[in-house]
């Protein structure tokens, strides 16, 4: 009889477990490796930008907003047109992130009561008073702003004129304002002087209001052109020195998005948004309707 070890088999059992154990193992090591799941996308944040219908109905959003969200993909603009004097307000309560304007003096009030963190000009234009081509009034042979708007008045009074107002406290309607001022005209309103009509709307209603209505308005030249050819306005009052039209830029102090507001600030003053403002209207009117001038 025969007596079988007990050691050697127990050896053969475990060299099998082992080999068993690095076949699994080169399996194991010969599988790609499995990538992490990619995090989703992060989700643009709503940067609300406060600013006025004239730069909304001169088309320049259309260019200008698209191109800051390509350059900033966390951020997606919202865009509250409505007059300067709004848009400031907006500013005060914090229901706007950052804004672009036209009343420089307001402008610098609102950021030394602290509701702005700080403000830039980014761009200018004119404003220019535009009626019939016939000019009833004869502002276009006035030697200057305020003999222009004493002509308006006086053609108004004898029934040959009519002048539309915004009304609306907007940065042209400002301006409106300072140029009555600056003639010695107490401010006309619409329940005394026959002659002057306020639409409380934006540049765009305005523009046509007057043109259906043959009358005189002042208006931003970048909204003018923008829709001179479907208007029956012409130019009749143009350079001088008081109708200079500048825009400025505001960070909202402690805003709901102010790091949003921020970089759609440094942004539209860098070189890449002073190109895009500089470049609009260039090809489809032979001119700038907007001049970048950031420091």
């Amino acid at each position: 009889m025969h007596h079988f070890s007990s050691a050697p088999r127990s050896r053969r059992l475990v060299g099998l477990g082992l080999t068993a154990l690095m076949a699994f193992a080169l399996i194991g090591c010969s599988q790609p490796a499995q990538k992490p799941a990619s995090p989703a996308a992060e989700k643009p944040t709503e940067v609300i930008l406060a600013s006025t219908t004239s730069t909304q109905d001169s088309g320049l959003f259309d260019v200008l907003i698209p191109a800051f969200e390509k350059a900033n993909p966390l951020y997606k603009i919202k865009v509250v047109a409505v007059g300067t004097g709004e848009a400031l307000k907006l500013g005060e309560t914090k229901d706007a992130d950052v804004l672009l304007v036209h009343a420089k003096a307001d402008e610098e009030k609102l950021v030394a009561a602290g509701f702005g963190i700080e403000r830039r000009d980014v761009m200018y234009n004119d404003f220019v008073i535009v009626g019939p081509a016939s000019d009833p009034a004869g502002i276009k042979a006035s030697a200057d702003t305020t003999a222009a708007m004493k002509a308006l008045k006086a053609a108004g009074e004898a029934g040959k004129a009519v002048f539309i107002s915004r009304g609306d406290d907007s940065g042209t309607h400002k301006k409106e304002l300072k140029l009555w001022a600056a003639s010695g005209i107490a401010t006309p309103t619409p329940g005394t002087d026959k002659w002057y009509e306020s639409t409380g709307q934006g540049m765009g209603e305005t523009l046509k209001i007057a043109s259906e209505k043959g009358a005189y308005t002042l208006a931003d030249r970048a909204t003018y052109l923008s829709m001179k050819d479907t208007i029956e306005l012409a130019v009749d009052r143009e350079g001088d020195k008081g109708l200079l039209n500048q825009y400025g830029v505001i960070v909202v102090t402690d805003a709901k998005n102010q790091v949003g507001g921020q970089a759609f600030f440094d942004w539209v003053l860098s070189a890449e948004g002073q190109k895009v403002i500089g470049d609009y209207g260039v090809e489809k009117y032979g001119q700038q309707l907007f001049i970048p001038n950031a420091q």
